[in-house]
């Protein structure tokens, strides 16, 4: 197999060389060139042989000599220069499944690639890894690996993922931590499904493989759009009290014996059971973020630093701030204190509902454009809107229902401003005089 070489960067080591624009980077040093990986790990050393296929077909080789760790200088069509794998499973809580018709393609796509997981944390289920990717990890230590387990019960394993080898992969877990892979596992909780014996059956055997760092239990998302799909049941304050019930006494063994509790739950379970979120230094190292492990936590920290010692805006402002039902007592909370501080500051706090996909449905990251339009039209949300920069795609200019952000600016007449999930950019953006 080769990879297409796209572009030469003029000014990098491959620059002035024969290699052109459509030839086929084929191996380096002797080593086959399939994907990124393999690209990123064997262009590190100082002195390369590439091995190349022209636009004809004629072979050929060009030697280089570079600083170690010095990139090549070669563009590729792709970054993966390899089109990314999709999932393969039908889990029974899939969020993607739950999707309504007609939204943007892009969205429908499940990815499941080991390479993504690595370079950006995705989570990936091992059923959809080649035994050549498996050996390349652990050949390269490509560390950690992200990986949504949701349960070790082999039989509920392939009964959750409808995938016949979705227990067998889970030996996969034991060959990376035999070889000290690092490892962050995602567990998706159905109540009566997963939770409960099971929860714990899943959790003292991860624990017992010494390479997995961080485990975080999440509850199910269930959309209103679940018409043909498995009977899901969402978490109440009884059965979500029961999952930190479980997390909390196997976070305190992994403390004892590791000096980390690596088991946490999502803070929405939290705030489904009525609980007080833990502080801070509770998460530790904060690892699984992404997963909303500890995000409550870290923003009030952070905003209570930032608001100790920030300095009042320079004139009176009135402003607003949008975000998800979930994150509203927070932000409330955190508004309340900053307007104690700072008497020339008033900020006005909506707590968005989600018409779109279910009232079940409450973190801000899955708002949408249209019901801020339908929530917030109307109201006096004074000379500027803040909102969460997760409600919008990467890019930053469309939500989930393709509203962009200009056009929530003109529905709502207002400038919209997204802010980081960050206590200190958040009160900074309502202090600033901009």
């Amino acid at each position: 197999m080769a990879v297409r070489i796209k572009g030469v960067l003029p000014d990098a080591p491959c620059g002035g060389t024969a290699i052109k624009s459509g030839d086929c980077l084929v191996k380096i040093n002797g080593h086959e060139i399939m994907d990124v990986l393999d690209y990123r790990f064997y262009q590190n050393e100082a002195v390369l042989t590439l091995s190349l296929v022209d636009s004809f077909g004629n072979g050929y080789e060009v030697d280089i000599k570079k600083g170690e760790y010095e990139d090549l200088g070669l563009e590729f069509d792709t970054y993966l220069m390899d089109k990314q794998r999709s999932c393969r499973n039908k889990c029974i809580f899939c969020f993607i499944d739950q999707l309504p018709k007609g939204m943007r393609k892009s969205l429908y796509f499940k990815d499941d690639d080991s390479r993504l997981s690595f370079l950006f944390g995705n989570y990936i289920t091992l059923t959809n890894i080649s035994e050549h990717e498996i050996s390349r990890i652990i050949k390269m230590h490509i560390s950690p690996i992200n990986v949504s387990v949701h349960t070790t019960n082999p039989e509920l394993r392939v009964k959750m993922m409808k995938n016949k080898a979705a227990g067998k992969s889970l030996e996969i877990l034991k060959r990376f931590s035999n070889a000290g892979i690092a490892i962050n596992c995602q567990l998706v909780l159905c109540p009566g499904i997963n939770d409960g014996k099971e929860l714990e059956r899943t959790l003292s055997d991860l624990i017992a493989l010494s390479s997995v760092e961080s485990i975080a239990a999440v509850p199910v998302g269930l959309t209103k759009y679940r018409e043909g799909l498995p009977e899901l049941k969402p978490f109440d304050k009884q059965s979500a009290g029961e999952v930190i019930d479980i997390i909390d006494r196997f976070g305190d063994i992994c403390k004892k014996r590791t000096g980390s509790r690596k088991v946490f739950a999502a803070d929405e379970f939290y705030l489904i059971a009525k609980r007080q979120i833990p502080p801070a230094d509770y998460y530790e190292d904060f690892a699984q973020l992404e997963n909303g492990v500890g995000l409550w936590a870290l923003f009030k920290s952070q905003a209570d630093e930032a608001i100790e010692s920030f300095p009042a805006p320079k004139r009176p402002k009135k402003v607003s701030c949008a975000t998800g039902v979930a994150a509203y007592p927070l932000i409330r909370n955190i508004i309340d204190m900053a307007m104690d501080k700072w008497h020339n500051l008033y900020c006005e706090v909506y707590p968005v509902k989600n018409k779109f996909f279910g009232e079940n449905i409450t973190v801000a990251g899955l708002v949408t454009g249209r019901d801020l339009i339908n929530q917030l039209s109307g109201r006096d949300l004074g000379e500027r809107l803040f909102i969460p920069s997760v409600m919008l795609r990467r890019e930053g200019d469309m939500f989930l229902d393709d509203v962009t952000l200009d056009e929530l600016q003109k529905a709502l007449n207002v400038r919209v401003t997204p802010v980081a999930v960050d206590g200190y950019e958040f009160i900074a953006a309502l202090t600033s005089d901009l």
